[in-house]
């Protein structure tokens, strides 16, 4: 009597791609995740050391790209892999299969206690705070979540009871999907964050002109009259125009050392922004000498104009050759 050997099931091309494919997705999920929490609690929590805020939320608007795309990404993979083990059981032998699931509950095991150490680590060094707590809760929470779901992957929880391994994914999707709707409170819609490029593209137009019309002054001891007068072929300097309409800013002469300079803006200047310092290189006093000045240019939504007057011992008329 012949005794026949059970054929191995193999691993082909298409579970090689989807394995791999619902790891990828579930290590930029979770990074996108975390990062887009990072920084809504500093949003939430601001530092009085790290007063800057990005008033374009750069790494939000990535954060909330990548889950937008990279999630739903993951949930269909895993979905696939899931109903294909359930026809197929010998596929949860698969090595591949079981190497990613260790790797994954190896990666996670080591983040949770990392994490854990630098927790009490922190608290024995009495540096607490909202902002630490609420970073070290959300690397628990979606780490942690992790490893549980890849701990019962691994004991075939979810082959058996295909309606808790559905549930487990509404749940990990009402999380993601709150987070992405809170990002919009933040940042705002697409249409307020090119407003606000527009206004600091504004901004950056009238601080260089401003820097102009001083550099003119240490030059010639007199105020140009019109702004086309700083045009300069050789230095190379066009007079900026509103990004938006084309139109010329404002500038008029208010006095022997003063003047003023407008611009029309579409929004206030962001909460995160203002108190905060811009600045930008100042002309020189002697050439060759780029010193720096700090000056405010926070604005309200409409026509805004800024006051300026220049103190001759601040910036000396340059000395003739």
């Amino acid at each position: 009597m012949w005794y026949m050997e059970p054929q191995k099931i193999k691993l082909s091309p298409k579970d090689f791609f989807l394995y791999i494919g619902a790891m990828v997705t579930l290590y930029a999920s979770a990074v996108a995740f975390i990062n887009l929490w990072f920084e809504y609690s500093n949003n939430l929590f601001p530092d009085a050391l790290q007063p800057y805020q990005d008033p374009y939320s750069t790494s939000i608007r990535i954060a909330l790209a990548a889950l937008l795309v990279i999630f739903p990404l993951y949930l269909f993979l895993t979905r696939i892999n899931n109903q294909d083990i359930r026809r197929n059981p010998d596929k949860r032998s698969l090595p591949l299969r079981k190497w990613l699931i260790y790797l994954t509950l190896f990666i996670a095991g080591i983040t949770i206690v990392v994490d854990l150490i630098t927790l009490i680590n922190y608290f024995l060094g009495g540096d607490i705070t909202a902002r630490f707590v609420s970073k070290v809760a959300v690397v628990l929470v979606v780490i942690g979540g992790i490893f549980a779901y890849y701990f019962y992957d691994l004991r075939g929880a979810w082959e058996r009871n295909a309606r808790q391994s559905v549930m487990f994914g509404w749940i990990a999707g009402a999380l993601v999907l709150g987070s992405i709707v809170a990002g919009f409170f933040i940042i705002g819609s697409p249409t307020s964050q090119r407003d606000l490029r527009f206004d600091q593209q504004k901004v950056y137009d009238l601080q260089n002109t401003q820097w102009q019309i001083v550099s003119y002054w240490q030059q010639k001891e007199t105020l140009p009259q019109r702004l086309s007068d700083l045009q300069d072929p050789i230095s190379g300097f066009i007079v900026p125009r509103d990004p938006e309409t084309g139109e010329e800013y404002v500038y008029s002469v208010t006095g022997v050392l003063s003047f003023k300079l407008c611009g029309t803006f579409n929004r206030p200047t962001p909460e995160n922004m203002r108190g905060q310092i811009l600045t930008k290189p100042m002309p020189a006093s002697e050439p060759g000498v780029a010193p720096y000045v700090e000056d405010s240019w926070q604005h309200e939504a409409g026509d805004q104009c800024f006051d300026r007057t220049i103190d001759p011992d601040r910036y000396p008329p340059f000395r003739k050759q």
